[in-house]
Order: C-alpha cells, then structure tokens, then sequence
C-alpha cells in the first residue's frame, strides 16, 4: 500500500498570481487547430505510420479542416524528409493549409529542416529546445545562459536561411519544451529573447508554444502559469500563444480548456489524444466539448465514425469503447434506470430545441451515430431499455402491465444465459413467449355470425393436435370470443384491452395492428397478457385472447371430452 510515496517528490509550487482572471472566465470561440499526429503522435507509434498511412492521414485532417499541420521530423530520417518532400512536390497541399515541421535547437538539424521545405508555399518552422532545470543540468551540462544562447541562435539561423527562399511563406514557432516544470521567469527571458531575435511585429506575428511536456500538475497551476506569461510576455500582441498539452497526470483536456481561458489562442495536440507516454490532448474531445457549449470548433465531426476507423488504421492502435464522444460504447446504457430517462427524454425531445436528453450531453446524429445501439440490454436493464428497442425496431408499444410482466422473462433469460440482448433476441422472446408459445392452444380461424344485436363466432382451436370447434355469443367479437373459450376455462375474464396500429409488419407484408388482452380465470389464480398480431384487427384480438388463455398455465389434459 502507498501510504506515502516510496521516494522523495518535489511538489510543484503555486505561481504567484494574486489577481488571476481566468476562474470568470469562459471560452467563447474555437482556437486555432494545429495536429500533430504526423509527427508527434506517430513518433509516440510502436510501428510509425509508412507512407501510404501518413498521406491518408493528412487527407483526412485536411478533410476535417484543420488550417496546419504538423507532417514531419524532417531531420530524425530519411522516411520523414521524403514525406514532406512529397507532399510539396505532389501538390498534395491545399492551399488554405500551412504545414508545420520540428527541429530541434541545433544547427544541422535546422538546415536539414529547411531542406525539406524548399518551393513550398507557406510553412512553419518549429523549433524546440528544453530549458528546465534537469534539462539544464542532466541532459545539457549547461548554464541557463548558455541555453537562452542556444535558443537565440537557433532562431536567428532560422530567421536567415528563411530569408534566403523568399519565395516562401514562412512563420516561425518557438517552444521551450518542459515549460511546464520551469522557472516563470526563466521561460520568460527565453521567449521575450527568441521573439526579438525573430523580429515579431503584429503583422509578422510569431508562435510561442508552451507545452506540458510532461504533466506535473494540477490544471489551475498550468492555467495560471499561461495567464502569467500571458500577461507578462513582451510583444504580446504580436505572438499567437500556443498551447501543447500531455496527459501524464490524466487532465490534458482540462488543463487545455483552462489555458484557452487564461490566454492561450491556439492548441496543438493529436485525434483522439495519442503521443508520447499518456499521450496528448485529444483534440475531437476538446472540440467536442466547445460543441456542446454552443461554440462552433471548426472541426467536423459530423462522421466520427469515418474519422475513428481512419485514426485506427493510420495507428494501428484501438480507440477504447468509452472513448468520449466516440467510443462504441459511449452512447449506449445499459443501466435499467439509464434507459429509462433517456426513452422519456427521447419521447419528449423536439426538433430545433435545445438538445436535453438525460445521459445524453451531446446528440447522437450530430456526430453520425445513429440510435440504434443508444440502449441495450443485458441483465443490468430494465423496462425502459425493452420498451425502446422494441419501439423502435419493430413499432410495438407495450402496455405498461405488459412491460412489467415481459421485463421479467427478458431478465429471467439474462440471468440465465448471461451477455447481451440485441433488439431481434427481444423480440425472438417476445414471439416465443406471447406470439407463437410452444403451449397446448393455436389458432386456427374464426367465422363471425350475425344474430339482430348478438355477434355470434364460429373458432376453430388446436388443442395438442387435435382441431377442435368452439361456438359463442356475446355483444361484440371479443366479448363471444370469450364466451366460447369459456367451454375451455370456465370464468375466464378480460381485464384489459388494447390494440395499436403499427408503421411496419411484423408477421409478414400484412401485419399491421397489435392487441394485448389481460385475461384471468376469476377464482383460478393471477392474470396475465396475451398478444396477437394480424393485417385484421379482429383476428389479432381473438389470437391475443387465445394467446392469454395459453398462458393461464391450465391443465389441458382433460379436453378429450370436448367435441373435436
């Protein structure tokens, strides 16, 4: 057990901010979008995505309508220089999208970089370089002086062998990879020397990115630690403030919301959050949730079904099936009480409304999923997941006794086989249970007979094989109906009855109507349901009466008296 940790951790201070502003604030307009899947997300790739896998990808992020796009580490092989080199010399770029590549802060890497980029229309140019103290002092050996130096003249490199191809288009970024675990003033000094080194006007702006590379803690202190170098950047208003959010702790999505409110006007990160160790922010979650707020993202998802089966064979890495928003599973309940509120949410939804469906925070159709897998039922279920499907798929609205009765025989089946009931297991139960019972009585036809203000009935019944004809009177079909089933029962009694009209058949091309009868034998124990479905109300009645009887549980042995 970790009652306290086995080895000595620093806690990551507060940041003096007295005054924040970004508790009241709220986020009102999408961010620019950039991805990274093409680089950071397929470095993070047991089997980096081949050549063939990164252009679908880049066709589907252009397709989505991200503006850049991160596409390579032109400087770490062969394979990603080739890519970029394709994508330029292909015209594979539409013109309204700015590729992004990374280098690192050192100078042949950096030539390399800008190899790769050459005749291209517009690109940007990221340079990194960590500045955290184990960085400084682990990796590096080097002074904090001697890294601002490093950053400095990474940049002004970039800047000259920019200006050597003016045929281009170039923006610069700069990221001081470890941001979050580094000094404030520290990171300050950097970026304020990097952005003068660049040059950055307002109408020549620049891209700071200040990434979480690792997370280290909680999403108010990195939201706080945007605000302060929002606040206290020089040029602010000739920077675009980046963001570039990991997930080790599990809170990238928010840390990223609470950065968008402290400041932050862009966000990098990759299609469902893969990367490096936990990955990075999941941007489809993150645009999705400003969905749900009323803010357009200006991404479309509108197929996130398309978009996850993509993402999967790019990465070769399943999405979970609770993944929020896209997830197999993240629109299903199985929970009885679940089921419930969302068919009565459904029921009362209107169109052009506002979407207010309980359990679910955005609707279904909007992302391209339909409803036919929004309830499910296994023996966690309850009436509300039975009535649904059943509703839903095969037009047949139950009476509630009926529910009740019938949500017994679906749980007394889970309970005995286990797993899931699909719509059609239902429904096979349904037929087995009311619709064709492997009990002593069938149907076989029926003839009405007028007699002035009586309705006579001629009905033919098979009783365990053997055909048998039964004779009543009564003021309608139903009401004769039971009086001749009563030389089969005696006392038998309707408790209820209802018919529904149905949109689609259910018993070939002609079935069209549905009656359920609650019938007992008065004296002779509880009541219970039948069900008869036919084109022809009358015969589905008499069939639902027949049904009930059926399932009287009577003893049917001693009906050879009975006239055949």
């Amino acid at each position: 057990m970790l009652q306290q940790p086995a080895t000595q951790y620093r806690p990551f201070p507060s940041v003096n901010i007295v005054d924040r502003q970004w508790p009241n604030k709220t986020i009102t307009t999408s961010p620019i979008w950039m991805s990274t899947d093409l680089r950071d997300g397929n470095q993070a790739l047991i089997e980096p995505m081949n050549v063939e896998r990164k252009m679908r990808m880049f066709r589907m992020l252009c397709e989505i309508g991200f503006k850049e796009i991160e596409v390579a580490f032109p400087s770490a092989s062969q394979t990603e220089f080739d890519f970029v080199r394709q994508l330029i010399e292909g015209d594979h770029i539409p013109k309204d999208v700015t590729i992004e590549v990374l280098t690192h802060a050192r100078e042949h890497l950096i030539r390399r970089t800008m190899e790769s980029l050459m005749g291209t229309r517009r690109a940007i140019v990221h340079v990194v370089s960590a500045i955290s103290r184990p960085f400084r002092e682990i990796v590096f050996g080097m002074s904090k002086a001697e890294v601002l130096e490093m950053a400095v003249s990474s940049a002004r490199l970039v800047k000259q062998l920019a200006a050597e191809r003016p045929e281009t288009d170039w923006v610069f970024e700069y990221s001081p990879e470890t941001f979050s675990a580094t000094e404030l003033e520290f990171s300050l000094e950097v970026c304020d020397a990097v952005t003068a080194a660049w040059g950055a006007t307002p109408d020549n702006k620049i891209i700071i990115n200040l990434p979480s590379s690792v997370e280290v803690a909680t999403p108010n202190v990195y939201a706080d630690q945007i605000e302060w170098m929002h606040r206290h950047l020089a040029r602010r208003d000739s920077i675009t403030l980046s963001i570039h959010n990991h997930n080790d702790r599990g809170t990238a999505i928010a840390s990223a919301e609470l950065g968008l409110m402290a400041g932050a006007d862009r966000v990098e990160g990759c299609l469902f959050g893969n990367g490096e160790r936990t990955g990075n922010v999941d941007i489809v979650t993150l645009a999705l949730n400003l969905y749900t707020q009323g803010v357009s993202p200006g991404l479309d998802f509108s197929d996130i079904n398309a978009v996850a089966r993509t993402v999967e064979y790019c990465n070769q890495l399943p999405i979970h099936l609770r993944h929020p928003y896209v997830g197999d599973l993240v629109f299903t309940a199985f929970s009885g009480s679940h089921q419930d509120a969302i068919k009565k949410g459904f029921a009362l939804q209107k169109p052009d409304t506002i979407w207010s469906v309980p359990y679910l925070p955005i609707n279904p159709a909007d992302v391209g999923r339909n409803y036919d897998s929004v309830i499910r039922v296994n023996s966690q279920s309850g009436k509300g997941g039975i009535a649904y499907l059943l509703e839903t798929e095969y037009d047949v609205v139950l009476p509630r006794r009926l529910l009740v009765e019938f949500s017994g025989e679906v749980q007394r089946h889970t309970d005995r086989f286990g797993g899931e009931m699909s719509a059609a297991d239902i429904w096979q139960l349904f037929i087995q249970t009311y619709l064709e019972p492997k009990k002593p009585l069938r149907y076989v036809e029926h003839h009405l007979l007028e007699h002035g203000n009586v309705q006579g009935i001629h009905m033919t019944i098979d009783i365990n094989g053997t055909t048998h004809l039964l004779a009543g009177e009564g003021n309608g079909p139903i009401d004769a109906a039971v009086n001749a089933l009563c030389e089969l029962v005696a006392n038998l009694h309707v408790h209820t009855y209802e018919e529904r009209s149905m949109g689609s058949s259910l018993e070939g091309g002609d079935a069209k109507a549905c009656a359920f009868i609650e019938v007992a034998q008065l004296g002779g124990g509880g009541e219970c349901y039948g069900v008869g479905v036919d084109a022809n109300i009358v015969t589905a009645s008499i069939k639902a009466l027949v049904s009930g009887v059926n399932r009287l549980g009577l003893d049917w042995t001693s009906c050879s008296d009975l006239q055949p």
